[in-house]
């Protein structure tokens, strides 16, 4: 496998649906086709299963049920690129903070719920492969540090736990045989975070093949500290690691935005100036520490939502989907200036020079 230089673009429908276009050396191009001319070679998908209210609006975020998944897929395999299926188990965002059972799924336990998990799994991917569209890659769970799928799955019951991400190991690989599995925990600077949860499943004999690390430099750390955790779990389990989420601002303009998450205070943290050339410099160097994890085990990097130009109506929730997840948060465009292209579409240089990382 040639080396990961991915995305994750999960947002373009319903930013292009909100007149966001993309240029590449003052050209205007298909976001696909200009991703693909830079260098990069594979894009992450997230799914929901049912992101919409009892009424049909959608929770935000993209609104990524099967039918957008299928939409994403089709253009960036037509663009040359391979995709990560990201499978969050949920009808909205899951992360270690929340990982909400999909409604349909409320009342079901014990086997009833595995077999939920199994038969969503599967139908997805026979989905996917009725359209000729194969993942290279499939995420069970998204940042499943605490577990999926609480209460039953959280990472207090192991047991639970891992008999549900087998049941979605087990789809994936009746499937899709050839995809590389991961299993993607956040803070991947923590070392003693990710020995705790995967010698807690060791036990199992859980079949997977990538550790999946979200890292995010103004909240983890420096990329030493990363390197560290990185040689030691791909030694330790004898598995490939992945950078499967990261980011980092371009300037600190919030650009209107409400929500907008990178801050001055966050960019004293990182190291790196709020600039194009800082953001490619820190691009740069991640690239290079993924690169030299020990025994070539480091297979890549995705950057998450590069293409989230601040458009103030593209939010990460709307006030249902706020509710479905109970969080207070106001809704808001958290990724205006952490994205690889301007506030007006251009391609930033960390994109254009991707290609020599």
């Amino acid at each position: 496998m040639n080396f990961i230089k991915g995305v994750d673009v999960s947002m373009i429908k319903d930013l292009e649906s909100h007149g966001a276009s993309y240029r590449l050396n003052g050209k205007e191009e298909d976001l696909f086709k200009l991703l693909k001319q830079c260098g990069i070679n594979m894009v992450r998908i997230r799914i929901w299963a049912d992101p919409y209210d009892e009424s049909g609006n959608s929770y935000g975020g993209g609104g990524n049920d099967l039918q957008t998944t299928i939409e994403i897929a089709k253009r960036a395999v037509k663009n040359g690129m391979e995709f990560l299926l990201d499978f969050h188990y949920s009808d909205f965002w899951a992360d270690p903070g929340k990982q909400v059972k999909p409604k349909a799924w409320e009342n079901l336990s014990g086997i009833a719920l595995e077999t939920a998990v199994y038969l969503h799994t599967v139908n997805t991917l026979k989905a996917l492969r009725n359209e000729q569209l194969v993942p290279k890659m499939v995420q069970v769970g998204n940042e499943i540090t605490n577990g999926l799928l609480w209460p039953d799955g959280h990472v207090n019951q192991t047991d639970t736990m891992v008999l549900l991400i087998k049941s979605g190991i087990r789809g994936v690989r009746e499937e899709c045989p050839a995809a590389k599995i991961v299993l993607h925990l956040d803070f991947g600077t923590d070392n003693k975070l990710y020995r705790k949860w995967f010698d807690s499943i060791r036990k199992y004999e859980v079949d997977f093949d990538v550790i999946g690390l979200s890292y995010y430099p103004h909240w983890n750390g420096g990329l030493s500290l990363l390197t560290e955790n990185m040689n030691d779990i791909s030694e330790r389990y004898d598995k490939d690691v992945l950078i499967a989420e990261t980011s980092i601002g371009y300037t600190t303009e919030t650009f209107g935005c409400k929500g907008t998450v990178y801050n001055k205070e966050l960019e004293k943290l990182t190291g790196y100036p709020a600039t194009q050339k800082g953001q490619e410099d820190f691009l740069r160097e991640l690239f290079k520490t993924v690169r030299n994890v020990k025994d070539g085990r480091g297979i890549g990097v995705f950057y998450w939502e590069p293409a989230w130009l601040p458009i103030n109506d593209c939010t990460w929730a709307s006030n249902s989907g706020c509710k479905y997840m109970n969080e207070k948060e106001e809704p808001g465009n958290a990724m205006a200036n952490m994205a690889l292209f301007d506030d007006k579409g251009n391609a930033n240089s960390a994109l254009l020079n991707i290609h020599t990382m």
